[in-house]
């Protein structure tokens, strides 16, 4: 989280609780992806609380760039492509997956892009005004924000799971909230409100297996 190792630490293990408990209520492996989500949110937050601890020692240094190369693998290349995924494979409505399709495969060609601007291009994170800041040599069309913004969001705002939905509204309310308020740490900032929603997934998955268990026994 942008504004201190603290608040970065507890909502990893706070979010990491949420991620155990929620992978124990999987019945379908293709539940998986989304079950693991919050867990994925956990592991980022731990690598950014790791940054806030290591910046101010070694900023510039081989471990600081290390922990920024894959703080962004999490934030740049990871959630375009997983975040819809997860949420066409949960979807019982085909017409729904028809329309996360596109998404997805967008998501995939974003995911392809920053994957090739991180490795190819410099990129470096440091502590500015109470916010850590990632920043790179290459300058990005203006319209990526909108669309990753999208990528992540619409998919899961798509579900006809509403408790999925509502984890999409929580996503898209968080990313406009880091862009209007932290744009220059909102790599940070989104993923702190994505992982404060992850209880809404904990909720969804305990509701299903309470819902499904008796068709199954019966």
């Amino acid at each position: 989280m942008c504004f201190s190792p603290a608040a970065s630490f507890v909502a990893a293990g706070l979010t990491g609780v949420i991620g155990a408990l929620t992978l124990t209520r999987v019945i379908h492996g293709r539940e998986l992806p989304l079950a693991a989500m919050p867990l994925l949110f956990a592991a980022q937050q731990t690598l950014e609380g790791l940054l806030w601890l290591a910046l101010p020692a070694m900023i510039g240094g081989e471990d600081a760039a290390a922990l920024t190369f894959v703080y962004l693998l999490f934030a740049h290349v990871l959630w375009p492509t997983f975040s819809p995924a997860a949420a066409l494979l949960i979807e019982p409505d085909r017409r729904r997956r028809i329309l996360m399709l596109p998404i997805l495969i967008i998501g995939m060609a974003m995911s392809g892009y920053l994957l090739w601007a991180l490795v190819a291009h410099p990129h470096t994170a440091q502590i500015l005004q109470g916010h850590i800041v990632y920043s790179t040599e290459l300058s990005h069309p203006t319209s990526l924000g909108p669309a990753y913004v999208a990528t992540v969001s619409l998919p899961l705002m798509l579900s006809s799971r509403r408790a999925v939905f509502v984890f999409g509204l929580i996503v898209l309310v968080g990313s406009a909230t880091a862009t209007v308020f932290y744009w220059r740490a909102f790599q940070s900032v989104w993923c702190f409100f994505a992982a404060a929603g992850s209880i809404v997934l904990l909720g969804h998955f305990a509701w299903a297996r309470r819902r499904r268990i008796p068709v199954a026994a019966a």
